[in-house]
C-alpha cells in the first residue's frame, strides 16, 4: 500500500545543563527557517550544538539559510558555473554571539558542507568529529528534447576562505571518531556555552 512518509528534516533538543541540540538531517523545504527559529527561541547565552553528521546536503538555499542563524550578513561560500564566479550571502541579523559547535562526519556533504565550511571560516563554530565527505559540487537541472531533465555538474563551491570541498571534504578543528557527541559537548561547555 502507498502512503506518504514524513521525516523531520530538523529536531531540537535540550541538553543536560541547558545546552541546546540541532540535529539538521537534510536541508529540504523550510529547514533553514526551522533551524532560524530553534536558535531565537533558545534562552540567551546558550550554546548551540548543531549536529550535521549524515546530513547529505539538499537545497542550498536552506542551507545559506540555516547559515545566516549563526551569521549576520556575509560570504557563505563562492561558486562558479561554467567559469562565471557567483558568491552567496548569509541573510543579515543572525546570533553572532551564541557559542556553537558543528558536529560532523564522514556522512555530512555538499549543502551541509557549505554551512559547515562557512561556520568554521568565518569563526562561528568550532567544529568537532571527522573529516567531511567532500562533495562540493554545483548541479543544475537542464531540460532534454524529450521532456526529462537531466542533472549537470557545472562548477563547485569554496569556502569563505576559499578553500574547495569538492573531492576533499572538511577537516573539523577536533577529530573525534568514537563519542563525538560527548567531546562535542565538552568543548561547547567550555566556550560557555553549558554541556
Amino acid at each position: 500500500m502507498r502512503t506518504t512518509l514524513s521525516t523531520r528534516a530538523v529536531t531540537v533538543q535540550r541538553l543536560q545543563g541547558g545546552a541546546v541540540m540541532i540535529k539538521v538531517a537534510s536541508f529540504t523545504k523550510g529547514s533553514g527557517a526551522r533551524v532560524r527559529e530553534a536558535v531565537q527561541d533558545a534562552p540567551a547565552g546558550v550554546g548551540v550544538l548543531l549536529d550535521l553528521r549524515g546530513n547529505a546536503g539538499g537545497l542550498v538555499a536552506e542551507a545559506v539559510s540555516a547559515a545566516s542563524a549563526f551569521l549576520d550578513g556575509g560570504l557563505v561560500a563562492t561558486y562558479d558555473i561554467r567559469g562565471e564566479q557567483r558568491a552567496l550571502y548569509a541573510t543579515p541579523g543572525g546570533d553572532t554571539t551564541r557559542p556553537v559547535v558543528a558536529l560532523v562526519d564522514s556522512g555530512t556533504m555538499s549543502a551541509a558542507e557549505l554551512v559547515t565550511g562557512a561556520l568554521q571560516d568565518r569563526g562561528r563554530a568550532i567544529t568537532v568529529g571527522s573529516r567531511t565527505f567532500g562533495k562540493g559540487s554545483v548541479q543544475m537541472p537542464s531540460r532534454l528534447p524529450d521532456g526529462s531533465v537531466a542533472e549537470l555538474t557545472v562548477g563547485h563551491y569554496r569556502t569563505p576562505a576559499g578553500h574547495s570541498v569538492d573531492g576533499r571534504g572538511i577537516t573539523p578543528d577536533l577529530a573525534a571518531s568514537e563519542r563525538a557527541e560527548d567531546r562535542a559537548q565538552t568543548v561547547l561547555s567550555g566556550l560557555g556555552g553549558g554541556s
